[in-house]
């Protein structure tokens, strides 16, 4: 396997999913590393260049949401979450927390697999932008290699992968008017099937942190 491959954390205590699932995944091309619980994650996050965490929600102790929080302050790596059928309000607030998607147990590895791809996808900038870098609109300038934004005075507010690439659709069609449906084909791409609703969680992240208080919030038709 190339030691530049993408490598994957892979937070769940039951082993029989966690150790099998890292199999697949280095069968697909993946470095993959294996924790138990959040306390053995965190070591592996500080001293590992992660591509993508999958996380699972339930576990003893620290529990996925916590961690996810964790993840999402320091900057990353995105995130996929493990949820268990009934965990409908756990799904919508990790997703408010800043996690890119997830998956509900029990999954077919090659769903997994495809989210896991959609995300990284997410996470590489366009050419044009490789070229162009910054991008300015009313006070801000958006950094879509750091996934950060900086106001006028050059104080930084950080974006998940997920809602930087919502902004750069946003600079990408001006005055125009984008249903929930066209947001999802440009920000992640049908063969995700991702939950129709994380786009309006995103929405209302991102405009938490760049819009002014006497805004209203929206959500796309």
């Amino acid at each position: 396997m190339e030691p530049t491959s993408p490598q994957v954390l892979i937070v769940d205590d039951a082993r029989d999913i966690r150790e099998p699932l890292g199999q697949y995944l280095r069968k697909q091309g993946f470095r993959t590393q294996l924790a138990a619980h959040a306390g053995e994650a965190r070591q592996i996050v500080d001293q590992s260049n992660l591509a993508l965490v999958v996380l699972d929600i339930m576990m003893p102790g620290e529990d996925g949401l916590s961690l996810c929080r964790w993840l999402v302050a320091r900057g990353g790596p995105p995130v996929i979450l493990l949820t268990a059928m009934a965990d409908e309000t756990d799904r919508i607030v990790g997703l408010e927390l800043g996690a890119d998607d997830y998956v509900v147990k029990p999954f077919n590895p090659r769903e997994l697999l495809t989210r896991i791809r959609a995300v990284l996808r997410r996470m590489r900038p366009p050419e044009r932008l490789v070229a162009s870098a910054k991008r300015r609109f009313e006070d801000w300038i958006h950094d879509p290699t750091l996934f950060a934004l900086f106001d006028k005075n050059g104080r930084e507010v950080g974006l998940t992968s997920g809602e930087s690439r919502l902004l750069e659709v946003f600079l990408d069609h001006p005055h125009t008017v984008l249903s929930r449906d066209r947001l999802l084909d440009l920000t992640a791409g049908r063969e995700a099937k991702v939950y129709d609703r994380a786009i309006d969680n995103t929405v209302s992240r991102l405009r938490r942190k760049i819009e002014y208080p006497h805004c209203e919030p929206v959500t796309p038709p």
